[in-house]
């Protein structure tokens, strides 16, 4: 209760005693709160309970770390292994064709669109991002931060402009150069960038969209001239990659728990914290500091981070664990690309389909089973109807994936991994419905344009909707039952 004396000097004032006063009061107190304190000796089930939030909280920003230590290990923009899109910081590699399923760079690749990547240290060195003109073909460029929050807008959903951009980190000052359309800061240094341009499954598409795609650069932004520069991806020169994983061992392990509070501190340093986590931050800073001074501490952190990856991560990898339910034994993205503190969404993501769009661009749909619970396995055959008119609600492109139990392609004679907007040979039922059918021995020739063929082995469903129309965004589309044929 505030005291007479202040009442009445408050009223005197002829201010009004209501919620503003009270919150103004409020914040002063916060500001004066007791922070954790150094010096203690930290007994190993508290540090355990502070280490699992830590784990949970991290790994989407160690993954980062090291994904960006990986790639920018890159002598030039180029395909590694001839497989994946790799460039020194600062730039930027592009593919020519759709990502093919030897990679395993990321899980739940995209077969919809022609990829871009790159990394970059943004208050170390400005981006110039060059775009364009794709006309009426569908383009986005994803950019993220080190949280894995996408950052900016620019794309064909916003109606960007053709031209220059310069991506700037959150410390860059300076002016907008003569010639660059706009300026996109990014609230973390370090941030990486994957353009997704749409191509048509066909000959013509593919050579249509060969010289918008050599027009695709980031660079320094002291490389600026203002004109456009042009690159023939098709012919920059592959990258050994002599550590090349095998795609049948997985997603390449990005977080290694063994190391991760040996890296822990440098993702402190460099991501600032969200409004709201500084209590946070206080806790995972005692920690370190603790463990720093006490090696028995630092081994208990250890054991409790290979712990936290079988317990806490891998389930995140299941998709009933991601999302929320979307209706006929669906799941569906949330807050995708845009966690804030939603830890569940934004470490699930990272784990088991990073670096997904915002849900403005995007809605993702997933599922592990069929409509009646069972689990889906490629040594049976399914089918997915869409009734007429029912196919997913877009201004954009849709797309329905099949992936193995890995998250990634396996794969088969027709090279044929996902089936939508892209395809232009789709057979409807007379009813005007479309059918598509998974499984692995081809439903018959008159089918086999609407066929995916599944490895026999547990497999994952996965439609993508991109620009979604409202019945997408306000969750009155649902996605089809998945029947078991045989």
């Amino acid at each position: 209760m505030p005291h007479p004396l202040k009442l009445l000097s408050i009223a005197a004032l002829g201010i009004s005693i209501g919620v503003p006063v009270v919150h103004a009061v409020e914040q002063s107190a916060v500001a004066q709160i007791t922070q954790p304190a150094t010096g203690v000796v930290m007994h190993p089930e508290y540090a355990k309970a502070i280490a699992r939030m830590a784990y949970l909280w991290g790994w989407p920003m160690v993954n980062m770390l090291n994904r960006n230590d990986t790639i920018t290990q890159a002598p030039h923009p180029g395909l590694l292994g001839g497989i994946l899109p790799v460039a020194p910081r600062g730039q930027l590699g592009m593919l020519h064709d759709y990502i093919t399923p030897a990679e395993t760079f990321v899980t739940c690749p995209n077969q919809d669109v022609v990829y871009g990547l790159g990394f970059f240290s943004l208050d170390e060195e400005p981006v110039i991002i060059q775009v364009p003109d794709f006309g009426d073909r569908f383009w986005v460029y994803s950019i993220y931060d080190q949280r894995t929050e996408q950052v900016g807008e620019l794309g064909k959903p916003y109606g960007s402009k053709p031209g220059f951009y310069l991506l700037v980190g959150p410390n860059w000052k300076g002016d907008k150069p003569n010639g660059v359309e706009a300026i996109i800061r990014s609230p973390t240094a370090l941030t990486n960038a994957i353009p997704r341009i749409f191509m048509d499954d066909t000959v013509e598409d593919r050579a249509a969209i060969q010289e918008k795609l050599n027009q695709i650069a980031f660079y320094p932004l002291k490389d600026f001239d203002g004109k456009m520069k042009s690159i023939n991806w098709k012919n920059t020169p592959d990258i050994p990659n002599p550590k090349a994983a095998k795609a049948s061992g997985g997603e390449t392990k990005w977080v290694i728990p063994e190391k991760f509070f040996d890296q822990f501190p440098k993702v402190l340093e460099m991501v600032p914290p969200l409004p709201g986590e500084e209590a946070l931050y206080g806790q995972f800073r005692l920690l370190m500091d603790a463990a720093a001074k006490d090696p028995e501490l630092k081994k208990v952190l250890v054991q409790t981070a290979v712990e936290s990856e079988k317990e806490i991560i891998k389930p995140f990898f299941e998709w009933k664990h991601n999302g929320r339910p979307a209706g006929n034994g669906w799941n569906r993205s949330t807050n995708n690309a845009q966690f804030g503190v939603d830890y569940f969404n934004r470490t699930g993501t990272a784990k088991s389909n990073m670096f997904d769009n915002r849900p403005t661009e995007t809605q993702y749909f997933y599922t592990d089973f069929d409509k009646t619970g069972a689990p889906l396995n490629g040594a049976h055959s399914y089918e997915v109807t869409f009734a007429a008119g029912q196919e997913p609600p877009v201004n954009g492109f849709w797309s329905l994936t099949l992936y193995n139990e890995k998250h990634l392609f396996s794969t088969n004679k027709l090279n044929r991994y996902s089936l939508g907007t892209k395809n232009k040979n789709l057979k409807r039922n007379a009813d005007g419905s479309l059918t598509i059918h998974i499984g692995p021995i081809s439903p018959g020739k008159d089918q086999e344009s609407n066929w995916l063929p599944s490895p026999r082995e547990p497999i994952s469903l996965y439609i993508r909707s991109y620009w979604g129309k409202a019945p997408i965004l306000d969750g009155s589309w649902q996605p089809p039952v998945i029947k078991k044929i045989k």
